[in-house]
């Protein structure tokens, strides 16, 4: 029964956070008139690359595995997306974590942690460092004379410039130097009983941290693309230069601003897609809208699939 009332309850908490977004009816009603419109099929193009979203995903995660026996791609991606509905009734998506180990062999679960950690941190260098050319690029198109409210988001546009480059900086250090971190950690007092379960993050060569890095660059043209295919559906017309520079310095505020769970993060997710997109247009409505369906497609649909992948995990510990 745990998948079902995970598949209900997570419904009804979805419903709540739409009906609590301004505009929300219209917005909604534009999404409902775009997949039957002339542009529908840029729509439908969106939702196939959710799957390609999250296989990349899987793939990685496949990768990271490698040190402790490794996964089968089918269970790498049923773990992804059972992980996904995990993340959303849980702070930051840190439930993520435990979605995935389900789907670990028993005694390397602990381990299966860390590793995990190393996709995250290759998908948030990816994320800085695009956030990075986004906020220069953003910075440039403030150049000129702007309003009062621009003039806001500049300023805040140079402080996170330089938070990004001191997180950027120091993650790339990090990543690159697992070997090194663990020597560091194992000289501090009371880390030692862990050690066992970080150990195996020295088992990284360059060469797979260079894959995992390069996979996630590839998920985030996916995210990228997904965002141009959408938003001319709603009236939103961006140049290329545009598209990545805002929607780009949009994911790098998303992922460096906590949130209690993705599904209460739409409110954070509207405010700063037009914050930072109305830069380029006033179409706000066809920005929440884009950002809405996004919503919908890459987070929502994969949590309600993993929830009812939640049963067969039940089903298959009882055999």
């Amino acid at each position: 029964m745990v998948g079902p009332v995970v598949f209900l309850l997570l419904s009804w908490f979805i419903w709540l956070q739409v009906t609590h977004q301004p505009n929300w009816k219209e917005s909604l009603n534009q999404v409902c008139k775009a997949i039957t419109g002339p542009l529908s099929w840029r729509i439908w193009l969106v939702v196939a690359l959710m799957p390609v979203n999250w296989g990349i995903e899987a793939r990685k995660w496949q990768l990271a595995l490698r040190p402790i026996g490794g996964i089968a791609y089918p269970n790498a991606l049923r773990a992804i997306f059972t992980g996904t509905t995990m993340a959303s009734f849980t702070p930051n998506r840190m439930g993520e974590y435990l979605g995935r180990l389900l789907y670990v062999r028993s005694g390397h679960r602990i381990e299966s942690i860390s590793l995990t950690i190393v996709c995250s941190m290759a998908q948030l260098l990816v994320t800085l460092l695009s956030g990075l050319a986004g906020i220069l690029y953003l910075r440039g198109s403030l150049s000129g004379p702007v309003s009062a409210v621009h003039q806001n988001t500049g300023y805040w546009l140079n402080v996170l410039l330089g938070l990004v480059l001191l997180l950027l900086l120091s993650l790339t250090i990090i990543y690159f130097r697992l070997s090194r971190l663990l020597g560091i950690l194992s000289k501090i007092p009371g880390l030692a009983k862990y050690q066992a379960y970080i150990k195996v993050l020295e088992n990284f060569d360059a060469t797979i941290l260079l894959k995992i890095l390069f996979l996630s660059f590839g998920r985030y043209l996916v995210f990228i693309a997904q965002y141009g295919l959408i938003f001319p559906v709603f009236g939103v017309l961006l140049t290329v230069g545009q598209l990545w520079g805002g929607v780009s310095v949009v994911f790098l505020v998303m992922a460096i601003i906590p949130t209690f769970t993705f599904l209460t993060e739409l409110g954070l997710r509207w405010e700063t897609s037009i914050q930072v997109l109305e830069i380029f247009s006033a179409n706000t409505i066809g920005i929440f809208a884009g950002s809405f369906a996004i919503w919908l497609v890459n987070l929502i649909v994969p949590a309600l699939i993993g929830s009812l992948l939640i049963l067969s995990i039940k089903l298959f510990k009882s055999k």
